[in-house]
């Protein structure tokens, strides 16, 4: 009898460990998907984190860009820019070319598409062969290929923009004859870090 409780107890002892075992197996699986839940969130965190800081600095490179725009076109103000003279009659448009000028005189000179799309919707920020748009400083004496680049905490490469001359809804009249007025509708893309992180903001600059 004695042997028999014996090797009971044994037997006892025995599935107690298992059971141990099992408990333990199973709380190290818990505490580990704890942990890797954790360093996921933490992960999205941190890249959350840093596509707003790079939204902020493309952000930045297409207010800048459009800062630039207005000293590029202001004929009567503060203005410096080397074609001032190009805007300075704002009921002459003949500057502006369908689908953006490229030359160095009109280069980013945009004429109004009445029938198809907006010239901002329809050309290439990014082409660098004879592009139709202006990069920082080319014409505001700012210097052009100042702007800071280089990725890390700046734009991949300096904002640009274009220039469109929309007609206004205003019209003057000089003589007794009827003419149309223009605005310009400025479009600006900024860059982040990266050539893909992009914002494009626009404003209207009536003279």
């Amino acid at each position: 009898m004695a042997m028999a409780s014996s090797t009971r107890n044994a037997s006892t002892a025995c599935a107690q460990k298992g059971a141990s075992l099992i408990v333990v197996l199973i709380l190290l699986i818990v505490v580990s998907l704890l942990g890797v839940g954790s360093i996921q969130i933490a992960t999205m965190g941190e890249r959350s984190a840093r596509n707003d800081r790079d939204q902020q600095i493309a952000w930045q490179a297409a207010e800048a860009a459009l800062m630039d725009a207005e000293l590029d076109i202001d004929p009567n103000g503060m203005g410096t820019g080397s074609r001032r003279s190009t805007f300075a009659p704002t009921t002459d448009a003949s500057a502006f070319v369908l689908n953006c000028g490229s030359s160095s005189t009109n280069r980013g000179l945009c004429a109004e598409n009445p029938t198809g799309k907006p010239a901002w919707l329809s050309v290439d920020f990014l082409s660098t062969s004879t592009p139709k748009t202006v990069g920082w400083g080319d014409f505001s004496n700012r210097g052009a290929n100042t702007y800071p680049t280089g990725g890390g905490l700046k734009s991949y490469q300096a904002p640009r923009y274009v220039i469109e001359a929309i007609k206004d809804p205003a019209e003057v009249q000089t003589k007794g004859i009827v003419e149309s007025r223009y605005v310009y509708r400025v479009t600006a893309m900024g860059f982040g870090p990266r050539q893909d992180i992009q914002t494009v903001m626009q404003m209207i600059y009536r003279d």
